[in-house]
């Protein structure tokens, strides 16, 4: 978090350019070190006493940072004043658009978590019935917050997103109440709505809190309902020229006996890997739904293990990042997992121990093939494996498939399993949110973009 003041040092500025600088810097500092005195601001930002004296004023009459307290029990005055972030200087929603649920989180400035609702939407719902019930769940969460209105809204969902418009194109499987819903978010809170597809926002999180924080170049691989992936080089998010990168599941592969069509991926790699295909596969080796009941619980309850942020209070996703409120009851009294079957089965067969290997030695060797043409192309040397499935392989999938893929490639690759958990995408949602938010509130923007509204 210290890189800005590299970037700083020895340019040439006007006042105005000057101390937006140094006011972001010192912003930055803030959130990734705590409460800090203005001596400390002085030290960390090489900058003159009087020049910090200047901008902690400029920022308490801009109402982003307050004084927070004292440094020691027995010191007063000016200098033992502590100054923190000002976190509920604006409230944002992220939110994960499934094809039957949608979860929201609220969270301040910080990516702090305040807290999420998750609310099923029922299968023969009409758009405008989905929409109306998923407005709900955003107008309830942020109740809840006691957030009277968000400052950005991120929006995670499946399909393409067009890099041009960052709306959500029209294709066969982006569910039309998805659409509607952007729409009518827009038009309803007149702020600004960050729309990103899913598996961009799991790779975000994965990034910046999960199992890749030592990468700048990865490859995030969603197992899932079906199949997808993300793509991060030289820490740059790659969206494609038609937000296409990453569409996996339209690769041709062995073993399908079939190839995908422009309308569809059936044939693909989402043949071999998909949900659907998992399950046949445990079936194929004796395994079926039932032997996966005692692991049905823990699957579909939403992980909040990792959801912390890095060490500090002001980690942009703390321990407020937990479940709270009953988030995970839906609006019918239903639990609102939607969450693909295939991870049951995989967790039934990691906890099985021998009995499971074989069935997981398969699915490994599936999962090399679509991770080998990756490679290949991009030789990212990483890849992450994510989703549900991923999730529930945990070290023994991923270790499996780097055993496999070391046969298929010569490109040495390190296979993780994810570490975010089941909230990969909603905590993507909330860091894109933030960072928008806090672009918007301390000034320009650093290297990275948020996602497009």
């Amino acid at each position: 978090m210290h890189a800005p003041r590299a970037a700083a040092a020895g340019r040439t500025a006007s006042p105005t350019t000057a101390r937006l600088i140094n006011d972001r810097l010192a912003l930055q500092l803030l959130q990734s070190e705590g409460y800090l005195t203005a001596g400390q601001l002085k030290s960390l930002t090489g900058l003159s006493r009087p020049t910090v004296a200047d901008l902690v004023e400029r920022l308490q009459e801009a109402g982003l940072i307050a004084v927070v307290g004292e440094s020691g029990a027995q010191r007063r005055g000016p200098n033992a004043r502590l100054y923190g972030i000002v976190a509920d200087r604006a409230h944002l929603v992220g939110l994960d658009l499934r094809t039957h649920s949608i979860t929201v989180a609220v969270a301040d400035l910080l990516g702090r978590v305040r807290t999420e609702h998750t609310v099923a939407i029922r299968p023969d719902s009409a758009p405008d019935t989905a929409v109306a019930t998923a407005l709900a769940a955003v107008d309830k969460a942020l109740a809840t917050a006691g957030a009277p209105a968000p400052h950005t809204i991120a929006v995670g969902a499946p399909g393409l997103v067009d890099p041009a418009t960052g709306r959500l194109a029209g294709t066969d499987w982006t569910s039309s109440w998805h659409v509607g819903l952007v729409g009518a978010l827009r038009a309803r809170t007149g702020v600004a709505v960050l729309v990103e597809n899913e598996v961009n926002l799991a790779a975000i999180a994965e990034q910046r809190d999960g199992a890749v924080r030592d990468r700048d170049t990865f490859v995030l691989l969603w197992l899932g309902h079906g199949t997808g992936a993300a793509v991060v080089l030289d820490g740059t998010l790659r969206r494609g020229a038609s937000g296409g990168t990453g569409e996996i599941g339209f690769l041709p592969v062995p073993g399908t006996g079939a190839l995908p069509s422009a309308s569809g991926c059936d044939g693909g790699f989402h043949s071999l890997a998909g949900s659907a295909a998992i399950c046949a596969l445990a079936a194929e080796h004796g395994l079926s739904p039932e032997d996966a009941a005692g692991s049905a619980d823990g699957a579909n309850r939403p992980s909040s293990e990792n959801a912390a942020g890095p060490d500090g209070a002001n980690g942009p996703l703390s321990e407020n990042a937990a479940v709270t409120d009953g988030a995970n009851e839906s609006s019918s009294g239903t639990e609102a997992t939607d969450g693909p079957p295939a991870e049951s089965l995989v967790r039934a067969a990691v906890a099985a121990g021998d009995a499971g290997a074989a069935f997981l030695d398969a699915l490994a060797a599936r999962i090399a093939l679509g991770v080998a043409a990756v490679c290949a192309v991009l030789d990212p040397g990483c890849v992450v494996l994510g989703g549900e499935v991923g999730r529930g392989g945990g070290a023994e999938l991923a270790d499996r498939v780097t055993g496999h893929l070391a046969r298929l490639s010569p490109l040495r690759t390190d296979v993780r399993a994810g570490a975010v958990g089941g909230r990969a995408v909603l905590l993507g949602a909330v860091l894109a949110a933030r960072d928008a938010a806090q672009n918007d509130l301390f000034g320009a923007a650093g290297p990275e973009a948020a996602p497009r509204p």
